[in-house]
């Protein structure tokens, strides 16, 4: 049976998706988010193997407190491992378990979509993470283009797989008022989206870079506030809202 490499997992999940879920943080991820807590799961080699059938024993024990909730996957980048995830939601699946992805996006290739199928024809919900909008600071936050995330982002659109939009707030610099504007634009040409959800950014994760021997990339950068991620928000909304009313006065929509 196929296996996947297994960073950790959180039994009674309450932020990663909807009720109560067993969240499986898988290892591996090409992102270098300046503003990642989990450092710890970058290596590819790391974590721990595990099957299919270890994960669903561990999800049966705690059952009767899942019945609102159900599996949520996590990382590290889930599609790194794409094909072990996708066994494991085919599986849930079979049992009536609901599925969430939660994805960067960035290991999706768009020149061979079929290679995601398996997957996504057996996911229920997508946690979305957009890191940054404009292309250049993207980069610049990640290390990484955003080329393949747009990509993801419309594929799932087409399948209309319900998705919640994740993005960290850190400060006016790294996430300007044009910049959260643009992504409300981006937002309003697709279909699916359910949820925004606006993350203030915190240190909690700075510890692990300290227990590592890393470099904190973000080192004196002080905690967003809620009323901060809250603001941001709005302004994203607003984004969203205009861009939709252009659309319409368009006939595009």
């Amino acid at each position: 049976m196929i296996e996947g490499r297994i960073h950790s997992l959180e039994s009674f999940g309450t932020v990663d998706g909807p009720g109560v879920r067993l969240v499986v943080f898988v290892q591996g991820c090409p992102m270098r988010c300046l503003y990642c807590h989990n450092p710890d799961t970058w290596k590819m080699d790391g974590g721990t193997m595990m099957s299919i059938d270890d994960i669903m024993k561990l999800y049966d024990r705690n059952a009767p407190f899942y019945r609102q909730g159900g599996i949520t996957v996590t990382g590290g980048e889930p599609l790194m491992q794409k094909d072990f995830v996708a066994e494991l939601f085919k599986e849930s699946k079979k049992k009536g378990i609901h599925t969430c992805l939660d994805t960067s996006g960035i290991a999706y290739d768009p020149k061979h979509p079929e290679k995601f199928d398996e997957l996504l024809n057996h996911t229920d919900l997508v946690l979305l993470d957009i890191k940054n909008i404009d292309p250049e600071k993207h980069i610049k936050v990640t290390a990484q283009r955003i080329d393949n995330i747009i990509a993801f982002a419309h594929e799932l659109d087409r399948r209309n797989i319900p998705v919640w939009i994740r993005h960290v707030y850190v400060n006016s610099e790294l996430n300007t008022d044009d910049e959260l504007r643009r992504l409300g634009e981006f937002m309003a040409h697709l279909k699916n989206i359910k949820v925004l959800d606006v993350l203030p950014y915190h240190t909690m994760g700075k510890v692990k870079y300290d227990n590592l021997n890393m470099k904190y990339p973000l080192e004196g950068v002080k905690d967003a506030t809620k009323d901060e991620a809250a603001v941001a928000r709005g302004k994203i909304l607003a984004g969203m809202k205009s861009e939709r009313k252009k659309m319409k006065e368009a006939q595009i929509i």
